[in-house]
């Protein structure tokens, strides 16, 4: 049988239908402090949240968070820790090895705690290769839910962006907890 004959017995067999629902008013779940549930969020999703105070150094709050890390890989102009850029490396590979990627986020949700990223370096393979990530996220765009995050979504020249919320884990194997089997296994989110 192919997948033709299939679905036309699926659909024979049909005997209630019913309308799809109407999207247009939906507004998702509202928060009366989005900033305070996008940090209860980041935080149990596996993430840690570290609020940068007024005149702090982005470059030791990320010492502070990773002291034993050698190789810092960004290539944002604040972050002058950073000994490799992934807009100067030959080819993703390079980045093996990277104990911290350092990237910037455009916008929060307060929903799931998850972070728009756009690609904004030539090395995308930074935000998933590194041991761990740092996020620095503007306090102000925190959005409420899913809802308003594809609202809010833009693509520049790279044509590519994707969310990241905490540290990769799955479960997949004898049902055991593993962080970090994806990609980054801690994210802290550096809200400015």
């Amino acid at each position: 049988m192919n997948k033709e004959d299939l679905l036309a017995k699926i659909r024979a067999n049909i005997h209630t239908t019913y309308d799809m629902p109407s999207f247009d008013d939906m507004k998702g779940v509202q928060y009366a402090d989005p900033l305070k549930q996008f940090v209860e969020m980041s935080k149990t999703v596996g993430g840690k949240v570290v609020e940068l105070e007024k005149g702090q150094d982005i470059n030791e709050v990320i010492k502070n968070c990773y002291p034993d890390a050698k190789v810092i890989a960004s290539n944002l102009p604040e972050v002058t820790i950073a000994n490799r850029n992934p807009d100067t490396v030959a080819e993703a590979n390079d980045l093996n090895g990277t104990d911290v990627g350092v990237v910037r986020g455009v916008f929060g949700v307060a929903e799931n705690g998850c972070i728009w990223i756009p690609q904004t370096m030539k090395q995308k393979a930074v935000c998933f290769i590194s041991e761990y990530l740092v996020i620095l996220l503007d306090h102000k765009q925190i959005v409420n839910n899913m809802h308003e995050a594809y609202q809010r979504i833009e693509f520049n020249s790279y044509g590519y962006g994707c969310f990241i919320s905490g540290p990769s884990k799955t479960a997949d194997i004898a049902q055991a907890l593993v962080m970090g089997a994806q990609a980054a296994r801690g994210v802290t989110v550096v809200l400015e």
